[in-house]
């Protein structure tokens, strides 16, 4: 499992290039040395946890480049899964929702977190913890969870 990533955010028409070509190369290109590196170690019983983002079901405007460099991380993730048959390792991406990390809120104002955090059923951001959780419950006892994006969003996907 790691989670390295960066969101940089900015309108499809206006994002500088120099911004996608720095997401890509810590987004998908870390995502994909991690994954490869794993895929050659891994054990027998064991787990590869990647992160997405539940971004890319949102669609918030200004969010394109951000939610195509996880795309890319929803697809590896599928793939990867497919290349171990017979290994018995899962492969799978947890999906966050609006979840108050340093990432997330770093650069927004607090009507900005109030109206993300409306978002959800749940009426507030998620925590580190709740992500932990599904990441505990796919590196553990989720034997039969593999190939999969899960979304843990509080409900805010529509």
């Amino acid at each position: 499992m790691h989670t390295a990533g960066i969101m940089l955010l900015g309108p499809l028409a206006e994002l500088d290039l120099a911004d996608l070509d720095r997401m890509h190369r810590t987004n998908i290109r870390g995502t994909f040395v991690v994954d490869q590196q794993a895929a050659r170690r891994v054990r027998r019983g064991g787990a590869i946890v990647n992160f997405s983002t539940s971004v890319t079901k949102l669609a918030f405007p200004a969010y394109t480049a951000y939610a195509a460099s996880k795309g890319a991380v929803d697809a590896m993730t599928l793939i990867l899964a497919r290349e171990l048959r017979g290994r018995d390792v899962t492969v799978n991406a947890v999906a966050p929702g609006p979840t108050a990390t340093p990432l997330f809120l770093d650069g927004k104002s607090q009507e900005d977190i109030d109206r993300l955090a409306s978002v959800t059923p749940l009426e507030r951001l998620g925590r580190g913890e709740d992500i932990a959780e599904v990441v505990s419950f796919l590196a553990g006892p989720a034997r039969w969870v593999n190939g999969q994006v899960v979304y843990a969003n509080g409900g805010a996907v529509r």
